[in-house]
């Protein structure tokens, strides 16, 4: 029976790569210059730290466009507050991995909305989609990929005769 998993993944090695060339575009940059700024990446959260509010805005436009180079979508990225730490001010990004429960089931309802002649179940972080035919399966992902209520970017992969 045709098959195929619903997930929303980041790939880590390109969102290492966008922090590091951010960080080289701070260390060129003018109104960078003699400022401590940097980027780092642990886990899956992106720390900005710098001396100022206005510095951290220019910072985060800086690290979306990188990421948006790197193909990485910005509706991943959990912006969080900005934090004083003494002389200096910090802001930390999460990076969402995953689909959570309650999107999981949404997920499923709108598939079953539609009627369309498939079967989601939810998978721990993913939602497996399967039908008898590979076109109910295409018509899915492509209902999926236009639908406005999901606002977390989705992937479609293992798709299987």
């Amino acid at each position: 029976m045709p098959s195929f998993d619903i997930v929303s993944e980041v790939d880590m090695h390109e969102a290492t790569n966008a922090v590091d060339q951010a960080n080289r575009e701070l260390s060129t940059r003018y109104d960078f210059k003699g400022v401590e700024a940097s980027y780092s990446l642990k886990d899956s959260i992106i720390t900005q730290t710098t001396d100022s509010d206005f510095q951290l805005n220019q910072m985060l436009d800086i690290l979306y466009s990188k990421l948006t180079k790197r193909g990485i979508e910005l509706a991943c990225l959990e912006v969080g507050k900005i934090i004083p730490t003494g002389k200096q001010v910090k802001q930390e990004l999460t990076i969402k991995q995953g689909i959570e429960t309650d999107l999981a089931k949404k997920i499923v309802k709108l598939i079953k909305e539609q009627k369309l002649k498939v079967q989601a179940a939810i998978q721990g972080e993913k939602v497996r989609v399967t039908g008898k035919k590979r076109d109910d399966l295409q018509q899915t992902i492509q209902f999926l990929k236009s639908s406005d209520e999901i606002k977390l970017p989705l992937q479609f992969e293992n798709f299987r005769d």
